[in-house]
């Protein structure tokens, strides 16, 4: 049970965007599916070989998602390409103009994106930063979005890893949220879920202090690892006293397949834990 799509590894990289000319290999690209839309591999060029926590799932595109990201994806979409700093006021720019003093919260894998429409209609003084690689739920969430007139919400498309590493300006995020990702069940395949240390290390200097961390997984093995994790980076806090699992938030929805998960018995373990700054730092590194 899971709102966003559970999926085995990627590909690694092996070719430039749409549009940057032919891969390596000299296969030329495929056109792009929704012209103006996602590209389909938006940093082939980095060639990166690595373990990738995620892949893009091939699933059928219906026509209002579909005219939703050709419609809407050249104003409220993202292409993770690795290329450029972003500065997110800009990038949150409504007819007001950039918005430099909205806090931001970046969320790794939405599915098909309700429960992160419904955060957004709560806050909308909040924006929020959607990532992930599954074009369907992509344009699903722009529908969803244009419908209920969300101007603080945003699709990125690509790798998360690169977002944080390259793109995203040091201590600029309010929060991170992931969501009920893979949780990678047999013990080889252990090392791809995306809570890890070295991804803990990654995101914290992206993250302001004070920023709050929040995962939810129903997949008790994985929650407990994640407590582990986050207990023992230096970065981050429990905010329960005590230690241990948070009851879920007001502000995370209850989603229809986390309810068809519990009538099914299924434990959902949500983790809260704050941005801390390290003494001697300055800086929240």
């Amino acid at each position: 049970m899971s709102e966003s799509p559970r999926t085995p590894e990627a590909p690694e990289a092996s070719g430039t965007p749409e549009g940057y000319g032919p891969r390596r290999s000299g296969r030329p690209q495929a056109a792009p599916r929704f012209p103006g839309g996602p590209s389909p591999d938006p940093a082939g060029s980095h060639h990166e070989r690595r373990i990738r926590s995620f892949q893009p799932r091939r699933s059928r595109v219906t026509t209002s998602q579909g005219d939703a990201l050709r419609r809407l994806w050249p104003t409220w979409g993202l292409d993770i390409d690795g290329l450029r700093k972003l500065d997110l006021g800009e990038l949150f720019a409504d007819e007001r103009g950039p918005r430099p003093d909205l806090p931001v919260v970046l969320e790794i894998g939405f599915g098909m994106g309700e429960a992160t429409a419904q955060m957004a209609a709560a806050d909308p003084d909040t924006g929020i930063l959607a990532v992930d690689v599954h074009t369907p739920g992509q344009g699903n969430l722009l529908g969803l979005a244009e419908r209920g007139g969300l101007t603080n919400v945003r699709v990125a498309n690509g790798d998360a890893i690169i977002l944080l590493r390259e793109m995203l300006p040091p201590e600029s995020l309010a929060g991170l949220r992931v969501y009920f990702p893979d949780p990678w069940p047999k013990a080889r395949h252990h090392k791809r879920r995306l809570i890890q240390p070295e991804f803990l290390t990654l995101a914290a200097p992206s993250l302001k202090p004070g920023a709050l961390l929040h995962c939810a997984t129903d997949w008790e093995p994985y929650a407990e690892q994640m407590l582990e994790v986050l207990t023992a980076h230096p970065d981050f806090e429990n905010t329960q006293e005590g230690g241990g699992f948070a009851p879920r938030p007001d502000f995370r929805p209850l989603t229809r397949f986390e309810g068809q998960g519990l009538k099914k018995g299924h434990v959902v373990h949500d983790l809260l834990f704050r941005r801390v700054e390290r003494l001697g730092t300055g800086t929240g590194k």
